[in-house]
């Protein structure tokens, strides 16, 4: 009897081991992706995006690349940088996640960006826009745009097509102030003016007493910023104050007019022109499947330029951990990173080796209406543009 509670014994703990080790493969055949994303909150529109792109994403490329599982563990931080640290914190130490993605807006990917460099772990921004971001951390990627690679754009396409006294009306924070020293840099450099420069607080915004100031002013137009989601409440007071018919044109960044809003924007929006990475209607057959699969899983919504990065994000973690065999290793990962390019929804896409940024086609769209729908239709295009902030 001694012998065989003996040999039963071992043989138990002969199991414990194996299922122990088995359990040990399955974790290491697992790498886990933290997606860190404003659910709730200011910027609750960017987490309901890239929410969708990430189900559309899944649905159309499955779970498996590099030879490893891809997990996905969805956290809403509230639009709240704090929120963002310390759901990365609790997501690295306690999920352990090899990768963190998402940031809805600046502060949030600012506040992550020193786990990111201590923990070495891979951070790849799907929106935040701020040029200063990638100076934060080593292991920053980013697959969104930059502000001064956009506001540099309209800042050269403006003068060149006839309006060259501008007032500048932009959110009071990071990406705004951005918005306004690039553009202004890019007009006067091309021959043009910025007359007053605006900026209008990013909670609760009141715009009609910087439109009164702004038409004071008697610009040609006005240069326009504010964060995806507040420009229907810009144009409509814009109209409200009868600025749409004094004359005064809106020349913006892409945000004012962003896709997943504008059919419902009405008539005062159409001619608006913008600038920016992406519109929903670029035709390609990337985007047109893209727009296929992402209506098909989330019950018909349209995708935004925040739901194409997004999507970017997704392909670049897949075909970088194919690269690597499955290492998600901070070090082997951003090396690998490095230079990749994608044919994106939005066009050809690379991540500049020197700085870990995107590298990419920048339009010029004017909202019209197609099909009975309104669009942002790209007519001119700046191909392969750098973030001239690095």
């Amino acid at each position: 009897m001694k012998r065989l509670n003996t040999f039963l014994t071992a043989a138990m703990a002969a199991v414990a081991l194996m299922a122990g080790t088995a359990s040990t493969l399955r974790a290491e055949d697992v790498v886990k992706v933290g997606v860190v994303i404003p659910l709730t909150g200011g910027f609750q529109s960017n987490g309901r995006q890239i929410s969708a792109a990430l189900k559309a994403f899944v649905a159309t490329h499955g779970e498996q690349t590099g030879g490893k599982k891809v997990e996905f563990i969805v956290k809403d931080d509230g639009s709240v940088p704090d929120n963002a640290l310390r759901i990365s914190q609790e997501l690295v130490t306690n999920d352990k996640v090899s990768i963190l993605t998402g940031f809805g807006n600046t502060p949030t990917a600012l506040s992550v960006a020193q786990l990111s460099k201590r923990a070495k772990i891979p951070q790849i921004i799907m929106v935040a826009a701020t040029s200063s971001i990638m100076k934060a951390s080593p292991y920053i990627l980013r697959t969104s745009w930059t502000i001064p690679q956009v506001a540099s754009v309209i800042g050269k396409w403006a003068p060149e097509n006839g309006a060259k006294r501008f007032v500048s009306v932009v959110s009071d924070y990071g990406p705004g102030k951005d918005a306004e020293e690039w553009f202004a840099k890019a007009i006067e450099a091309n021959g043009g003016t910025v007359v007053a420069k605006l900026k209008v607080p990013l909670a609760n915004p009141d715009f009609a007493p910087f439109l009164q100031r702004a038409a004071d002013e008697k610009p040609e137009a006005l240069f326009v910023f504010v964060p995806t989601g507040a420009g229907a409440a810009f144009m409509k007071q814009f109209v409200e104050r009868g600025l749409d018919k004094s004359g005064i044109k809106v020349i913006a960044m892409a945000d004012v007019t962003d896709d997943d809003i504008l059919d419902s924007m009405g008539d005062p929006v159409i001619g608006v022109i913008t600038g920016g990475p992406y519109s929903t209607n670029h035709a390609s057959p990337e985007n047109k499947a893209f727009v296929e699969a992402f209506k098909k899983s989330n019950d018909g919504m349209r995708p935004n330029m925040v739901a194409a990065a997004a999507w970017d994000s997704l392909e670049l973690i897949y075909k970088t951990l194919d690269k690597t065999k499955g290492d998600a290793g901070g070090d082997v990962f951003v090396d690998a990173a490095k230079g990749m390019q994608l044919d994106s929804p939005r066009g050809h896409i690379s991540i500049d080796p020197e700085t870990r940024d995107i590298v990419q086609n920048i339009y010029m769209r004017k909202v019209e209406r197609v099909d009975g729908s309104l669009y942002n239709t790209e007519f001119k295009t700046y191909e392969k543009v750098k973030d001239p902030a690095q």
